[in-house]
């Protein structure tokens, strides 16, 4: 009995909206439709006397049933034209003034009337007649297709809603506008300049002050200055020049300068058409450090281990004529720093920071281990190519890119670095070619007769 009574209690605290009769408001049944059987249906037990009842005949249990989800939102798409949609903005604008504020009707208006000023800007904006390819200014445009990226304006500054909105990306410099916008650009692309004039600034911060620059930004020429009217000037720290907020975001990045200058890495805030030509300039090697800052080896430790590039450069030659090495294609581990197999001498912006992490030194380590083993071990043909210390004649074959060795400047012979800087004498091979040629270009003496 007691497992019944609290069975009805549960039954009536949570009444299911399923099986409530029909109230007398509500439509008529249909004619010949049979009226449930009521009576059939097993009774409740009674509750004792003195138990609270939860019966709650008008509070019934919200499934959300009631809420047609497929009726058009009031006042949302029935504009047709711009006027209608500016009339039906001004009129959802007086009804937020008009509700309670923060209350629920209240943020239902404000979403009605956000989605009507979405609609008047696509019919403002033209949308299926744009071309698929815009060349201005040696910018390559492709119209993007991707609906639910927010993107940015690089030319208003404002928020790019692809959903509605087209909108552009220059293929070369990554630069993106709406299509109203293109029409406006001034700055040519920065690609054309990392082509034809691939170059850093490497003055720290050359600033020349604002009177230099006619107090206007130095991209788009708008009136700037310090006191923020009639817009703020941001100084780039690259270039040294003054910019307004619209071509100056306050992005961040590493300025080459600092780097080979005082190996700081800290990123400064540059211009937005800074920011691209350092991003497309990272990886080129356009860096001489030897001339820019030769007494960087002597003073970083992370530029030490990068010498081994030296000896990855005297391998190069027994890869290219090892048909193996060829064929596992040995050199292609360095594709990504191609100049390390060209030269010992050219650095990009992204070397520096590799090892300035620490990451370029192991890097290196284990491509250097790597080409060491095929020559040394693996291939019988690189073996073959050793040296012999011609100056003791002793030990194991010697390779040019062993650290005990030294190589003759002239003919490239290999020799223990002992035997070859304590012996006060020249080169033996070398002293072998020049006795061969004195013998080839020695004239004959005159014939004597008997």
């Amino acid at each position: 009995m007691e497992q019944d009574e609290r069975l009805a209690r549960f039954r009536q605290a949570h009444l299911n909206p399923f099986n409530k009769q029909l109230g007398p408001r509500q439509h008529e049944r249909r004619a010949g439709e049979e009226a449930p059987d009521i009576a059939s249906e097993e009774a409740l037990p009674e509750l004792p006397p003195g138990e609270p009842e939860f019966r709650c005949p008008e509070r019934v249990m919200d499934l959300g049933l009631s809420e047609d989800h497929f009726a058009r939102p009031v006042g949302l798409f029935l504009a047709s034209d711009v006027q209608q949609l500016r009339r039906a903005i001004q009129e959802c604008k007086q009804v937020i003034l008009e509700l309670p504020e923060h209350s629920e009707k209240q943020k239902d208006a404000v979403v009605r009337l956000i989605h009507l000023r979405l609609k008047l800007q696509e019919l403002k904006d033209p949308s299926e007649d744009e071309p698929n390819i815009r060349v201005l200014l040696e910018h390559r445009f492709y119209k993007e297709k991707s609906k639910s990226v927010k993107q940015t304006c690089d030319k208003c500054n404002t928020v790019i809603w692809g959903l509605i909105q087209t909108w552009y990306t220059c293929t070369g410099c990554y630069y993106r506008c709406h299509s109203k916008c293109l029409n406006l650009i001034s700055k040519p692309c920065v690609r054309s300049k990392v082509s034809h004039q691939a170059e850093y600034e490497l003055n720290i911060c050359p600033e020349a002050g604002l009177d230099s620059q006619d107090y206007r930004c130095a991209e788009c020429r708008a009136p700037i200055s310090l006191r923020g009217v009639p817009s703020e000037a941001r100084q780039c720290d690259y270039t040294g020049q003054y910019y307004c907020s619209h071509c100056h975001w306050n992005d961040l990045a590493v300025i080459p300068a600092r780097v080979v200058h005082n190996w700081d890495f800290e990123p400064r805030k540059v211009s937005r058409g800074s920011m691209r030509y350092l991003a497309l300039m990272v990886s080129r090697p356009v860096l001489r450090l030897r001339e820019i800052n030769p007494l960087l080896f002597n003073f970083v430790e992370e530029l030490v281990e990068i010498r081994l590039r030296q000896d990855i450069l005297l391998m190069k030659p027994y890869f290219i004529t090892c048909k193996e090495a060829m064929a596992a294609r040995l050199l292609l581990q360095l594709q990504d720093r191609q100049h390390f197999v060209e030269n010992d001498e050219m650095y990009s912006v992204q070397d520096l920071l590799d090892a300035h992490t620490g990451r370029l030194g192991c890097s290196l380590a284990e491509t250097h281990t790597l080409f060491a083993k095929h020559i040394k071990l693996d291939c019988e043909r690189c073996q073959a190519k050793g040296f012999v210390c011609e100056l003791c004649r002793e030990g194991d074959v010697l390779f040019p890119f062993d650290s005990h060795t030294s190589v003759c400047a002239d003919c490239a012979a290999v020799f223990h670095r002992d035997c070859y800087y304590d012996n006060s004498t020249t080169c033996p091979r070398c002293a072998r070619l020049t006795l061969r040629k004195q013998s080839l270009f020695q004239e004959p003496g005159p014939d004597v007769d008997a």
